[in-house]
């Protein structure tokens, strides 16, 4: 989610390998230093929705209970309207609307999320990298450069063993210990979805 759902979705924010090569090799030991980002992201690809497979527990969605998802617009600007859903205790939808911008432009692996706005004013911003991203972009492993934050993303809420197979590859090579994530719940109807955009 990364502050891809700072206030819902961990800071979210979603990411084959058998039906292409992982975007970059190497294995890093858990802990090593920061993480590589994929060589290329394509944000139109990119863009959609996402469903959260897996994620490192944070303060952010320790009300979030299933269903949690990640939708990215790309605007004409070249910012991405980040729209983040999930289930909470209650079965009530929680839904928090954030911006991202890329940091990293030869790449565009590198994103900043920000969830608070003052005004139109955004004094904070996280840090959104995308590590591992499936050749179909049928998965992503998402996470911060301190590790601290990671999810694993996916296109659909039941992917096939092999696509779950290959991003929990890419949580290794990204240097994390997969024991640190928590599957998430997700079921074919379980995919959030909420009222009329906010004005």
């Amino acid at each position: 989610m990364p502050r891809i759902f700072a206030k819902t979705l961990g800071g979210v924010v979603a990411v084959v390998l058998f039906a292409g090569a992982p975007l970059f090799a190497g294995t890093p030991l858990v802990g090593s230093a920061e993480p590589r980002t994929v060589d290329s992201v394509d944000l139109r690809r990119y863009s959609g929705t996402w469903f959260e497979l897996a994620r490192i527990p944070n303060r952010f969605q320790k009300d979030c209970v299933g269903g949690a998802t990640a939708e990215y617009v790309l605007r004409e600007d070249g910012k991405i309207d980040v729209i983040n859903r999930c289930w909470k205790t209650d079965r009530k939808l929680k839904v928090a609307r954030g911006l991202a911008k890329v940091k990293d432009t030869t790449t565009q692996a590198k994103l900043k999320v920000s969830f608070f706005s003052i005004l139109g004013f955004r004094p904070v911003w996280g840090d959104y990298w995308i590590l591992d991203l499936g050749a179909d972009y049928d998965f992503a492993v998402v996470g911060s450069p301190d590790r601290k934050y990671g999810w694993i993303l996916c296109r659909s809420p039941k992917p096939p063993t092999t696509i779950l197979d290959a991003a929990w590859d890419g949580v290794r090579r990204a240097g994390y210990d997969p024991g640190e994530f928590v599957a998430t719940p997700q079921g074919q109807n379980d995919a959030p979805r909420s009222p009329a955009p906010s004005p």
